[in-house]
């Protein structure tokens, strides 16, 4: 099977995927890594250098290479995949099993505010701009993301946590 983790930005879709991945014995792909290596740049410079609308056109080229693959695998997505083309049509028509990593608006700005620095489009906010940002972001994708098969409550629980709840889910 095709395991696809979703969900906002800090939501466990890497850290998460990594424990299934083992657990699992399955490989791993992140979707952000895999661009970087097709494109031999960051995401933050093809944004930069090509623009968004090059960007969300390559992501649903190698999301659609990624899941015409014959093995299985558990591949994270980025945060905003799920909203753009026909994304979640092609990642829920495969054999695949779409999750989403669902955090409400407390526990996803917790978790940012931590990676701040790390985390490009919230660099430059105030922490006391956060909440409204992920509040709206959230209200925008809800659409999306909810048209994964399995939808996984992270708030008040670690990542390890989570990881043994979808294996337990899986098998």
């Amino acid at each position: 099977m095709k395991i696809i983790l979703l969900g906002y930005m800090a939501s466990g879709k890497s850290s998460i995927g990594k424990m299934l991945s083992k657990n699992l014995s399955l490989s791993f792909i992140d979707l952000d890594d895999y661009i970087i290596d097709q494109e031999k740049m960051s995401i933050s410079e093809i944004f930069k250098e090509k623009g968004e609308i090059y960007f969300r056109l390559i992501e649903n080229r190698y999301l659609k290479q990624i899941l015409s693959k014959k093995e299985d695998f558990i591949l994270s997505l980025g945060g905003g995949t799920p909203c753009y083309a026909n994304n979640m049509e092609e990642i829920n028509k495969n054999d695949t099993m779409s999750i989403y990593l669902q955090g409400n608006v407390p526990t996803m700005v917790k978790r940012l505010i931590k990676k701040k620095s790390k985390r490009p489009l919230i660099a430059s906010l105030d922490d006391d701009q956060i909440p409204e940002f992920v509040a709206k972001h959230l209200f925008e994708r809800r659409f999306f993301y909810e048209q994964a098969k399995k939808i996984i409550k992270i708030d008040d629980k670690s990542k390890k946590k989570v990881a043994k709840e979808l294996v337990e889910f899986l098998n």
